[in-house]
């Protein structure tokens, strides 16, 4: 597996996936790739402008047959646009292969989303988690298998979730905040698993993946909301000396989504220098990020923010062969907000 590239992915013909964040970086890569190797992708975006200016390059680059590409809008920053998306998703697809959490934002000055979340947490981990438990059941009643897996980083390792300031509004650092969403992602990712484990399902699985440093667009954020030209000009310098294509960095996010043999739990990233880049391969990640009680609390906390609960014994039935999944089986309470 040390040389595997997007070569390797099998033929997915008849599959759909769902990749949030699908119109630039890794989420573009990885769009391309499934589509190319045949499945349908739905392109959850927060512009849908840009995701439809994205699926024309596709379609352009890659001579696709017929129209496999879905643009729909879905700001993670908006628990209601999640909602909708969902919904819509539900009413039109039968099924769900692979659902890629995929998008997010990195090292920004502190804002909120439109529920009051500090947006590195609430886009990163909070959007995946009320999505995710809005769409599971539709994943688990797909048959064969199927997958969920959520995009981390190596920021996770220096990563703490403060339960005390979960927002930052006492104290926020971008870095710091950035480091306790990517570590929320492989808490919620392991305990998925686990859960799904718990109640019986079999055919459905949790992984993560890290796309190791990569030169895409999301560097750049954090400076040109900051104003820093030399920021700006810094980071893209760093890109430029330490940084894989966009290409290779999505490439673990495409292996965890499709190599036969990913098993639950699992976390993939790059295989070479410092873990940073290079062809993708099973890891591990920090010994915080296998902190049950950690996920526990977690998991409580998201489900209280979002007013997304998961009842895993519907999740079950629907995992069941000839289970129907009813649209919006997910709890759906009032979000809570960050107050």
């Amino acid at each position: 597996m040390s040389n595997w590239t997007a070569a390797d992915v099998p033929d997915l013909s008849g599959q759909t996936f769902v990749v949030t964040g699908a119109n630039s970086g890794l989420g573009y890569e990885a769009t391309r790739v499934f589509a190319r190797k045949g499945a349908t992708v739905v392109m959850a975006c927060r512009s849908v402008d840009r995701g439809e200016r994205a699926a024309a390059e596709i379609r352009e680059a890659e001579r696709l047959d017929g129209d496999p590409l879905d643009v729909r809008e879905c700001d993670l920053a908006d628990l209601d646009s999640v909602a909708s998306f969902a919904e819509g998703f539900l009413a039109d697809y039968d099924a769900l292969h692979v659902l890629c959490n995929n998008a997010g934002v990195m090292a920004i000055p502190r804002s909120e989303t439109a529920d009051g979340f500090e947006t590195q947490f609430g886009v990163n981990h909070l959007g995946h988690f009320a999505l995710t438990g809005r769409l599971l059941d539709r994943v688990v009643a797909t048959p064969g298998e199927t997958r969920v897996v959520t995009h981390s980083s190596g920021a996770h390792q220096g990563g703490e979730i403060d339960f005390a300031d979960i927002n930052h509004e006492e104290s926020y650092g971008k870095w710091e905040a950035y480091g306790q969403s990517k570590l929320a992602n492989l808490l919620f990712a392991y305990e998925l698993q686990r859960r799904l484990s718990a109640a019986g399902v079999e055919d459905t699985i949790s992984a993560a993946c890290h796309p190791g440093y990569a030169d895409t667009s999301l560097q750049a954020r954090g400076p040109k909301e900051e104003g820093s030209t030399v920021k700006l000009y810094a980071m893209r310098a760093m890109n430029a000396v330490l940084g894989q294509s966009a290409e290779m960095g999505a490439l673990p996010l495409i292996f965890a989504a499709t190599e036969p043999g990913v098993d639950g739990g699992a976390y993939v990233g790059p295989g070479g220098l410092f873990d940073m880049r290079g062809h993708p391969e099973p890891q591990r990640s920090s010994d915080r990020s296998y902190d049950t009680d950690r996920a526990e609390r977690l998991w409580a906390l998201s489900e209280e923010m979002t007013g997304v609960t998961y009842d895993f014994d519907a999740i079950a039935e629907a995992a069941k062969p000839g289970a129907d999944a009813a649209p919006g089986d997910a709890s759906d309470e009032a979000a809570s907000g960050a107050d």
